[in-house]
């Protein structure tokens, strides 16, 4: 139970790689965490307000809205990897995961931040520093993070079959991964 009585809410406000794009409802990591939530009788619910092309700023203007509505105890921020795709400003990435947090933690929820890598498109540098907005945001917050939540799919022998044909997003033979990769620290911000 949460710190009021009740059972958590998590909140996971995320892109096409939470959204189950090209997947099939009900295959997509989000749903499957639901899934090993009720397994291991763990009473939560879970709102998935992942869409598709979302980037941080995107989802900074619609986490205030989401936070009244859901209350959750627990905000699961997958988010960034369309602004990298875009070559959109890292410091305005930053900015955007870090005040999600502040307002989620500020909601009375604990935060999750979720990273993720991108192709060099825009060259090693802004690869390099894209990756580590993560780790900094989730320090400079005192959240926890999942460093990269493709391990194990895109950096695997096997991850040319684990990607659909415009080779971005995860087949839901990925999802059980990626499910694995934020299962760890989540489980550990939730109630024993």
């Amino acid at each position: 139970m949460a710190a009021t009585g009740k059972p958590p809410v998590i909140l996971v406000l995320g892109d096409s790689l939470s959204a189950e794009y090209g997947l099939r409802r009900g295959d997509g990591w989000v749903p499957l965490l639901e899934k090993r939530l009720a397994e291991q009788k763990i009473p939560a619910t879970v709102v998935n307000a992942s869409i598709s092309g979302d980037t941080t700023a995107g989802g900074r203007s619609r986490l205030p809205g989401l936070l009244s509505q859901h209350q959750p105890t627990h905000v699961v921020l997958e988010l960034g990897a369309n602004d990298a795709l875009r070559g959109l400003s890292l410091t305005s990435t930053e900015d955007n995961l870090l005040q999600m947090a502040k307002s989620a933690q500020a909601a009375g929820a604990q935060v999750l931040i979720v990273g993720i890598q991108v192709p060099p498109n825009y060259g090693s540098d802004y690869t390099r520093r894209f990756e580590a907005i993560f780790p900094k945001v989730a320090g400079t917050a005192k959240t926890s993070v999942v460093p990269f939540l493709l391990k194990g799919v895109a950096d695997g022998p096997d991850a040319a079959m684990l990607f659909q044909t415009d080779r971005i997003h995860p087949t839901a033979a990925a999802q059980p991964r990626m499910l694995d990769n934020v299962w760890p620290p989540l489980r550990k911000m939730l109630p024993k």
